[in-house]
């Protein structure tokens, strides 16, 4: 039986710094927006790396040098993030698991006037475990509703915005079957919803008391102390 919680923890050789690591047997295949390994395909690893919030390296070149120095083979999922991994979030429904990271220092909702800016390690990472081989149309369905969840959960943790510019998620499963539905109210779905949430909420929230963090109502955050 496969799970994802809780994850294991491996050292980076460069810095000490700790990742988040799961390893998967033949069989399983995920759907990722990964800056690393992103897309739809067999999946063997995906690892959750924590780097510093002025992180200017090439993720791709980075992530490559870190499976090899873990002997991590095959296809895999490599997400860099500037929260603390070691405070990650789980949430549970029916053999569904959820690992979230959550870090919200820079909260922004998807549709918005600004400018594009660019690419910074992703601070909302969520690696999920769905139990039974899903169709493709359920794999990406299974991404919008693991991030609409995610909205939800902080929405109701008061942060004003849907996510942050640079979130990214791995949702995993068997590759054998073909379950056709990865919406809110499938079977499936919902599950995943409910894991998705709990794990958010539970992690926007911690982040929230544990950096002392109120917003002006602007999406800016002040009495930063991190």
């Amino acid at each position: 039986m496969i799970t994802i919680v809780p994850p294991g923890v491996l050292t980076q050789p460069d810095n000490g710094r700790p990742a988040l690591a799961w390893s998967f047997p033949d069989g399983v295949r995920a759907v990722s927006t990964a800056v690393v390994g992103g897309g739809v395909g067999p999946c063997r690893w995906v690892v959750n790396v924590e780097v510093d919030d002025q992180y200017h390296r090439d993720p791709v070149a980075h992530v490559g040098e870190l499976a090899g120095a873990w002997n991590l083979t095959g296809p895999g999922a490599g997400l860099l993030t500037a929260a603390v991994v070691a405070e990650h979030a789980t949430g549970a429904d029916g053999g569904v698991e959820c690992v979230a990271t959550v870090g919200l220092s820079h909260p922004v909702y998807a549709a918005s006037s600004a400018a594009a800016g660019a690419w910074g390690p992703g601070t909302i990472n969520t690696v999920c475990w769905v139990p039974v081989g899903l169709a493709d149309g359920a794999l990406v369905n299974a991404v919008v509703t693991a991030t609409e969840a995610k909205a939800q959960a902080l929405a109701d943790a008061g942060v004003p915005g849907t996510g942050t510019p640079s979130d990214a998620i791995v949702v995993c499963c068997p590759d054998d079957g073909g379950e056709p539905y990865g919406g809110p109210r499938s079977e499936w779905g919902r599950r995943l919803a409910n894991a998705v949430h709990r794990a958010t909420l539970d992690g926007a929230r911690r982040w929230s008391a544990a950096n002392r963090r109120e917003y002006d109502g602007h999406g800016r955050a002040r009495g930063m102390i991190d």
